[in-house]
């Protein structure tokens, strides 16, 4: 077991639910609109929808989540990254274990730093909700590898490390609420089993200084309050 470290910005469990991003009927409304948009091609993952579309422009900006990310991280705050991710049902579709604040591109400081999770449509148990290792920030980043079943570039945790599904928690979310959680939780979300799409937006917040650049060609990060950058 790597050597443990401090709590971090969120505390010992590292999580924070129950922050309303939106009202539950806006957020699901919404979810259709993505779900109409996307049902042709089946799209699973749209990477940085916060630079081209105004529904997730106005996502990463919403008042009550920004002043919680503003409380942890301080008033200067910029998205490093985004995806909306929709799990189709009778398809499968796992996201592993992984860090949001590794990947192949950067490394983001723990301590200016913080990752949010949105629910557009209910997150449940059977359409593939989130499930978290609280307290695993406490080992910081476990060795990191390229992740090629999501479409997208994941750390996964070393099965040495002693993490499993027995270990984690379910993280159920209502549509239009938000989870934070520290850049170096461990969570995974299973396949959706339900008759509906599930859909959710992952949000990577920033403070100045808290991106170490692995690959010099990765996008600046869009400021999104304060006057720092």
């Amino acid at each position: 077991m790597p050597t443990t470290t401090a709590d971090g910005l969120l505390g010992a469990r590292g999580l924070r639910s129950g922050i309303g991003w939106t009202t539950p009927a806006a957020a699901k409304a919404r979810a259709a609109e993505l779900v109409a948009l996307h049902r042709a091609d089946r799209r699973e993952i749209v990477r940085n929808p916060h630079l081209d579309t105004d529904w997730a422009k106005a996502a990463v900006r919403a008042p009550l989540l920004l002043t919680a990310v503003q409380a942890l991280i301080g008033p200067d705050v910029a998205v490093e990254n985004t995806f909306l991710v929709v799990k189709w049902p009778d398809h499968t579709f796992e996201v592993p274990w992984h860090q949001d604040g590794i990947d192949a591109r950067v490394e983001l400081d723990p301590d200016r730093s913080v990752s949010a999770w949105l629910a557009i449509s209910d997150a449940t148990l059977d359409n593939g909700c989130l499930h978290a290792v609280p307290g695993s920030q406490r080992f910081g980043y476990l060795p990191f590898s390229s992740e090629a079943e999501t479409g997208a570039e994941r750390g996964r945790a070393d099965e040495a490390t002693g993490f499993t599904a027995a270990t984690a928690t379910a993280l159920p979310l209502p549509a239009g609420s938000a989870l934070l959680m520290d850049s170096q939780l461990l969570h995974r979300s299973g396949t959706n089993t339900a008759t509906g799409a599930r859909v959710g937006l992952n949000i990577r917040y920033v403070a100045p200084g808290g991106i170490r650049r692995r690959d010099p060609q990765s996008p600046s990060p869009d400021p999104v309050a304060g006057t720092g950058w």
